[in-house]
């Protein structure tokens, strides 16, 4: 039996005025928000304990930065959390909404419960994570050199609210790594075993949302983008809805170990290994679902079948280069490791893959992008 479900109410305000008219921010609320976001929000939180981002710590969201913001927070009486950010500020503000999160290493290891006592509203600023209608929290267990995922129903939110105007400043690379996170969020939860008619109906449609717009920009340019940022900011939480159904596999399987010991960012480390993954795919299982997705998205982007995967490296990089992993810092004894950490401690994720990957297939993709 496979279900489908949309937990987090969706909201689409045009502006965070709106938002903030129709949600009402108060004393009781702690906001967890970037400095460049505040402006938008300024003179209309009417007291509520507001945290930022920098205060804590640069790069991806690890368990010494939650650790930091429990010190600041354990003794503020707020109800609600308003998260306004993208992935390391969404993923750090599903645990604030907990009754409690520390030590945080025992929460991702279930030692303690994941128990919310507060309401939890999430305001995406970037157009990829979809994280704002998951029930995942990432975060790089230092001790330990890897990301962890944690699953538990106690981390939806209870509204998800889009505000397309939060992206306006939304920096090139940042919109780049974001959107082609969402379409390996999308084209990964397509192959999963996990799939259903009703999540890859939201897969498909935040592929062909994701790559018409690269289209527009390969053709016209960077700012092509500007005029498509409410497309993409529904993208992604299309494919948030999708593989918080579905899930995603081997590609964030594989991106986690080097992400963490390189401090490469998410969307970032994905996209090093996206294509080499499905190639590999296209190539043990062409006659599954893998030809279905294909046929999608070659006649988004034009071309056959049979080189689909070599045209859209050709589209992706024409929206960011990617980066060989050695250009990072790996070195070739990384990738026996990673492939280690992959077979032994993403067993959430590899069990999502389209066919099984053995440990010397993941090594020869490793090598294939080294």
């Amino acid at each position: 039996m496979k279900q489908f479900r949309i937990v987090p109410k969706i909201t689409i305000c045009t502006t965070a005025g709106e938002f903030c008219s129709e949600f009402k921010p108060c004393t009781d609320d702690l906001v967890f928000m970037g400095k460049s976001t505040e402006n938008y929000f300024a003179g209309k939180l009417n007291g509520a304990h507001v945290i930022f981002r920098s205060d804590y710590g640069r790069g991806e969201p690890t368990d010494i930065m939650v650790e930091k913001i429990y010190d600041d927070v354990k003794d503020i009486p707020y109800k609600r959390v308003i998260a306004v950010g993208g992935g390391t500020i969404v993923d750090a503000a599903k645990l604030l909404a907990l009754r409690t999160f520390h030590p945080v290493p025992d929460l991702y290891d279930k030692k303690i419960p994941a128990l919310r006592d507060k309401e939890l509203i999430i305001i995406p600023t970037t157009c990829g994570t979809g994280s704002e209608v998951t029930n995942i929290s990432i975060l790089e267990l230092t001790a330990r050199g890897t990301k962890m995922g944690l699953a538990d129903d106690a981390l939806f939110a209870d509204h998800a609210v889009l505000i397309p105007e939060l992206l306006t400043d939304l920096p090139y690379r940042f919109f780049a790594t974001s959107s082609i996170d969402a379409l390996v969020h999308a084209t990964e939860s397509y192959l999963s075993p996990k799939a259903t008619a009703f999540s890859r109906t939201f897969s498909i449609k935040a592929a062909e949302m994701i790559l018409t717009g690269y289209m527009q920009i390969r053709e016209h340019g960077p700012d092509a983008r500007l005029p498509l940022m409410e497309q993409f900011l529904l993208a992604g939480t299309y494919a948030g809805i999708a593989f918080g159904n579905a899930g995603t596999g081997a590609v964030h399987a594989m991106s986690y170990s080097f992400g963490a010991k390189y401090h490469v960012p998410h969307g970032e480390a994905n996209y090093a290994l996206y294509t080499a993954v499905f190639k590999k795919y296209q190539s043990l299982a062409p006659e599954g679902d893998i030809r279905n997705l294909n046929r999608v998205i070659s006649s988004i982007i034009k071309c056959s079948e049979q080189d689909v995967y070599t045209a859209l490296e050709e589209l992706l990089g024409s929206i960011l280069e990617r980066k060989p992993l050695r250009a990072y810092g790996t070195t070739e004894s990384d990738l026996t490791s990673f492939t280690d950490n992959t077979m032994t401690k993403q067993g959430r994720l590899t069990a999502n893959n389209y066919c099984p990957l053995n440990a010397g297939q993941v090594l020869e993709i490793y090598s294939s992008v080294y």
